[in-house]
Formats: structure tokens, C-alpha cells, sequence
């Protein structure tokens, strides 16, 4: 597979420098800024999917005239973090 560069970007001295001085030891400012755009893509992309499942929910809902309330939607949460904060302590 053939590689391709992203556009040149212009920044200022002021934010270069600050760029650099987060590097970690050995990482070049290319390879920051390229792990920088991988991640904001995987995160635009899971905010776009999110989106459509609370989009596609609401019409269901809508279709449905099926609704929870908020505090039984706050209980389940509730519930769900008390088992993972069990879990994450052994």
C-alpha cells in the first residue's frame, strides 16, 4: 500500500515549542502529530456512531411512543457503574 502525506500545516513558533516540549523521549514531532490525527479521527468517528444510535433510539422511541424517564435511565447507570467500580476492585 502506497502511503500518502497529510497537508503542510502552519503553526506558531508558540505552539511548535509547545508541541516539542511534551514529546516523549525518542518521539519525533512527525510521529506526535501523526498518533494526534489518528486519535482525533477514531474519536470524531466514535461521536459520529454515538450520534446515529441516539438518533436511530429517538425515532424508535417516536415510532414506538415508548419512552423511559430519566430516573429509571439514572438507576441502570447508577447500577451499571456500581458493578464496574466492583469489578475494577477485584
Amino acid at each position: 500500500m502506497k502511503t500518502r502525506t497529510l497537508p503542510p500545516l502552519r503553526v506558531t513558533p508558540l505552539l511548535r515549542r509547545e508541541a516539542e516540549s511534551v514529546l516523549a523521549e525518542g518521539e519525533t514531532l512527525s510521529a506526535f502529530i501523526l498518533d494526534s490525527v489518528a486519535r482525533n479521527v477514531e474519536a470524531r468517528r466514535a461521536q459520529q456512531m454515538f450520534v446515529t444510535r441516539g438518533l436511530a433510539s429517538a425515532a424508535r422511541a417516536r415510532k414506538s411512543g415508548r419512552y423511559l424517564s430519566a430516573e429509571a435511565v439514572m438507576r441502570k447507570l447508577s447500577r451499571r457503574l456500581t458493578a464496574a467500580r466492583a469489578k475494577t476492585r477485584g
